[in-house]
């Protein structure tokens, strides 16, 4: 089983990730995310805009509709360029993408080595809006979230005090017809991105200076919320390769193998890219807009179109890597025990509180009062099912940090059992003194 697989598996059986609308045969490339799961995301994105906004002084946020005016996409490119070559198996009939097959062009489904010629094809996804059959207006669902951010540019500029350099964040869904979704939510038509645009002076220094600036925040970020440094690398696009307005371009890759289970021979994958889009964003739509978005400089006098530097990363992919990062097999006496050693900000839940048994009253009594008062600040998983020993296999499956039992001694002198999940360690805690515990083990 590859890692994939072991994440699927598991997503699926804790209640993270589920395949969409799976009881009618599903939809490819669509996922849901189930109770474990949202809470996964939701303090992802938390996390995202607590650094990347609320901490900062030059960074504000913008939420952007879906659905835009079709020019917008026609002045971004995206109606002419955003397209995949598309070939198809002349043995199997399936399509691919032609870049996807590797140097030896096999059909992964059925080993045929003979395709048609590849055809552009439109990434996209058309809807269309009105009331009248026949004149309803042709729109888009948003390919990705950036171009939300641009149009609003001189708005956000007009209705804040916000001067050159700052940024505009922002988290939001986006959808792609792509031709072979797969690898569980790695590519999804269906997916969820949070985004930075900063606008600098289009000066070659200051380009250069916050590239590496964001390059860094953004690496940065992904380890302090607990990836291992060894799992992560920059690659940068070949100049050949890059969108031919880009002055620079790296993506923060994940290594989601090191060469066994059947990937060859490390693979790794896409997380985040860095950008230096130029001036080509908030040029374009000045001139397809025919408004003038240029900004003025007040202390040098210099109008101009600003740079863009840019962090676009998946909101799906980071929950997935995150995942994948925590995920851990542990040989013990008897048995192996599947831990997600998730950081405690990203944990869906916190703490879990169980009574040691469920038929005894005064036991269940006293762990749902610890139960509610906990809830007061933090996620905290109840569970009265089966034996203790399962439940800790439960909440290390689904990354809860800490496990407090209940049991006769906290009856006698009101404190209970903690466990730790990464070295399942266990001490008595005066419950007294419980919240002040937790909040110095989950800081």
């Amino acid at each position: 089983m590859d890692t994939f697989e072991k994440i699927g598996s598991l997503a699926k059986r804790r209640g993270f990730i589920y395949p969409g609308s799976e009881i009618y045969g599903g939809l490819s490339g669509t996922w849901d995310y189930g109770p474990l799961g949202v809470e996964l995301k939701r303090n992802i994105k938390e996390e995202f805009w607590k650094t990347m906004v609320r901490n900062r002084d030059d960074v504000v946020g913008l939420d952007a509709a879906i659905f835009m005016n079709p020019k917008v996409w026609e002045a971004s490119g995206h109606l002419e360029a955003f397209s995949d070559p598309l070939v198809e198996c002349k043995k199997c009939h399936h399509r691919f993408r032609e870049d996807n097959l590797g140097e030896k062009k096999e059909c992964p489904d059925c080993g045929g080595k003979e395709f048609t010629e590849p055809k552009q094809f439109n990434l996209m996804v058309e809807a269309s809006l009105g009331v009248i059959e026949g004149e309803k207006q042709k729109v888009y669902l948003r390919g990705e979230i950036t171009q939300g951010v641009h149009v609003n540019f001189k708005q956000v500029l007009d209705s804040t005090r916000i001067k050159i350099p700052f940024g505009i964040a922002q988290i939001g869904k986006a959808f792609r017809n792509e031709i072979t979704p797969g690898d569980l939510t790695f590519r999804s038509r269906e997916f969820e991105q949070m985004e930075l645009q900063f606008y600098v002076k289009p000066e070659e220094k200051e380009g250069k200076k916050w590239f590496e600036y964001w390059k860094n925040e953004r690496m940065e970020w992904y380890l302090g919320l607990g990836m291992k440094k060894s799992n992560l690398k920059f690659r940068e696009h070949e100049p050949e390769k890059r969108a031919h307005y880009a002055k620079a371009a790296f993506d923060i890759e994940y290594k989601v193998s090191d060469g066994s289970a059947g990937l060859t021979p490390s693979s790794w994958k896409e997380m985040e890219g860095i950008h230096h889009r130029g001036d080509w964003d908030v040029g374009r739509h000045s001139k397809f807009s025919g408004k003038d978005l240029s900004y003025f400089d007040e202390e040098s006098k210099e109008r101009f179109i600003p740079w863009v530097i840019e962090t676009s990363g998946g909101v799906d992919r980071a929950a997935l890597f995150f995942l994948m990062d925590a995920y851990h097999e542990e040989k013990l006496e008897k048995e192996t025990r599947i831990v997600l050693k998730l950081h405690p900000k990203l944990a869906p839940y916190k703490v879990a509180v169980f009574p040691l048994l469920a038929n005894k009253e005064n036991l269940v009594k006293k762990a749902k009062e610890i139960h509610g008062e906990l809830k007061k600040k933090w996620m905290v998983a109840w569970d009265e099912r089966g034996n203790i020993g399962k439940r800790y296999r439960a909440q290390d499956e689904a990354g809860t940090p800490y496990c407090i039992t209940v049991d006769f001694d906290t009856l006698d002198n009101n404190s209970v059992t903690v466990r730790d999940r990464d070295s399942m360690k266990q001490e008595r805690v005066a419950v007294k003194e419980l919240s002040v515990y937790l909040e110095k083990k989950l800081a």
